[in-house]
């Protein structure tokens, strides 16, 4: 909208004639014939894992631009390769000697591991905390920020450092992004993509409306940063209008940003985050390391840090010149809020991560990563032919429904099976579908990922999903168990962007119609 582990492999025989039982299709053909989809194309497969036979397919043999069900394919192929359990390590090194006095005759590193859950997500029992609708989509929806301090993992490595007795550090403190490149940015709300990724590379920008239309709106900055500050110039309209939230960054003093936040939100709403997607995420870690060592009592230097030479840093990593560490959650937990809320950073992380932690490459990381993607798919015998994709987030992919299921299918008996189902998103309960079809009878019996890939139609002045998508697992009301595939595309919607939501809704229709249909 607005964008290393022992591996199981599975044959999955699939019949090859769908059985296309007429209350089944009919419930699906009813939708799919609808006047607002005359001129859509749909792909539909509805598969039994408990026979292992096609119930229903139409145009399952098609390419279909999916969005972000993308991340089926990239979080579960994470799971395979790295294990549920992989942890992150970030940790923190010196590169000199600490005096008596407490005093670093060298520098400190911050060397970034890929964590994409250095925020406020972490909880105290380890698992990873999540809003269904995540702050990273902000511009598009009204997001909730988790609870807590989004700089809670940037603090504790700093309190590390100062209980290690360092009291000032009298060179540079860098954080070092060498794992893989920064600076692509995710298709989906162009955040860029770094081996770093604290509060998930954005600043929350909280906008609080004044109390009549014409008064200035109030801004707030989650978390509070010297890095960036934000100017309001954001007016309050009238009630019922739609908040509309741009920035205008300008660069500062001693490479910091001072940002013009522009726009309007309407009257007598309640204060509401907006992402400032951070331009450099290296910049902003290190800005508020720096500040989170001052607070915890270290003493730094104020300038910012040239350009280092890495490969010399990096003959300092070594156990004896540790300062800090912050082990993540274990990865099934990540891959959870990945495909929850549809993280985009996240995923589009992971091709980066496979290729930098299995192959230890660095500037040819996202190539690698694909590498490892593919052997996986060929190795679980899927036919890659049936299937594009250049991200991980699902900006640029095309998949076949039968490829989808036959996908979920392999994944539905390995031995990750349970730690990817339990990730998706739950038909009218949470994540991406909690408010979708929440009366229905099949609400809380269909765990599935959703996708959106839309663009403006200049033309007509209106919005054009290209992509329109759910896959996933669906347990009948007979009990069967049934993997299903639905994608929609290239349908109008009219000028209200909303309108997407009815189109989803139309999409989990059809992959509901199996609940109780034969």
């Amino acid at each position: 909208m607005r964008t290393g582990p022992f591996l199981v492999f599975l044959a999955i025989p699939f019949s090859t004639q769908a059985q296309t039982a007429e209350p089944l299709a009919a419930r699906i053909q009813a939708v799919m014939a609808r006047p607002e989809y005359r001129h859509a194309s749909f792909g539909v497969e509805v598969y039994s894992l408990t026979e292992r036979k096609v119930l229903y397919a139409h145009n399952a043999d098609k390419l279909f631009v999916p969005g972000s069900v993308t991340k089926l394919l990239t979080e579960g192929t994470a799971l395979q390769l790295l294990g549920p359990e992989h942890r992150f390590r970030t940790r923190v090194y010196r590169t000199g000697p600490i005096s008596p006095a407490g005093v670093l005759e060298g520098d400190v590193v911050l060397l970034a591991s890929g964590d994409p859950n250095l925020s406020n997500r972490l909880r105290p029992d380890g698992t990873l905390a999540f809003e269904n609708v995540d702050h990273s989509y902000g511009q598009v929806m009204e997001a909730t920020l988790v609870p807590g301090d989004p700089l809670q993992v940037v603090r504790s490595l700093a309190a590390q450092v100062a209980a290690r007795g360092v009291k000032k550090v009298t060179g540079r403190v860098l954080v070092d992004v060498t794992l893989f490149p920064e600076g692509a940015k995710e298709g989906g709300t162009g955040v860029v993509v770094s081996p770093i990724a604290v509060n998930d590379n954005v600043i929350d920008v909280v906008v609080t409306p004044g109390k009549s239309p014409g008064d200035t709106a109030t801004v707030e900055a989650v978390p509070a940063t010297t890095y960036a500050t934000f100017e309001s110039e954001v007016k309050t309209g009238p009630e019922g209008g739609e908040a509309e939230i741009g920035f205008v960054p300008a660069a500062a003093p001693n490479d910091t940003l001072r940002v013009t936040v522009r726009g309007i939100v309407p009257a007598g709403t309640s204060a509401r985050p907006f992402p400032f997607a951070v331009p450099r995420p290296s910049r902003f870690a290190q800005a508020v390391f720096v500040e989170s060592l001052r607070g915890a009592g270290v003493e730094v230097a104020q300038a910012p840090a040239d350009a280092p030479d890495w490969k010399a840093l990096a003959r300092s990593y070594v156990a004896e010149n540790q300062l800090a560490e912050h082990v993540s959650a274990p990865l099934a937990e990540a891959v959870k809020v990945t495909l929850k809320v549809s993280q985009n950073l996240h995923a589009a992380m992971m091709p980066y991560l496979l290729g930098a932690v299995l192959d230890d490459a660095h500037d040819e990381a996202l190539d690698k990563g694909f590498a490892r993607e593919r052997a996986f798919l060929e190795k679980a015998g899927l036919d890659t032919t049936a299937a594009a994709q250049s991200d991980g987030a699902g900006g640029d992919a095309c998949f076949t429904p039968d490829f989808l299921v036959r996908f979920l299918a392999f994944m539905a008996e390995g031995k990750d099976a349970a730690a990817f189902r339990e990730a998706l998103p739950v038909l009218g309960r949470d994540g991406t579908l909690w408010h979708t079809a929440q009366g229905s009878p099949a609400a809380g019996k269909l765990r599935a990922k959703t996708g959106t890939h839309a663009k403006g139609d200049l033309l007509n002045q209106q919005y054009f999903i290209n992509g329109k998508a759910l896959a996933g697992y669906l347990d009948a009301k007979d009990g069967a168990r049934l993997a299903v595939a639905v994608l929609a595309n290239n349908v109008p919607i009219g000028a209200d962007i909303k309108a997407i939501t009815r189109v989803g809704d139309a999409v989990a229709e059809i992959a509901a119609a199996a609940y109780d249909a034969r």
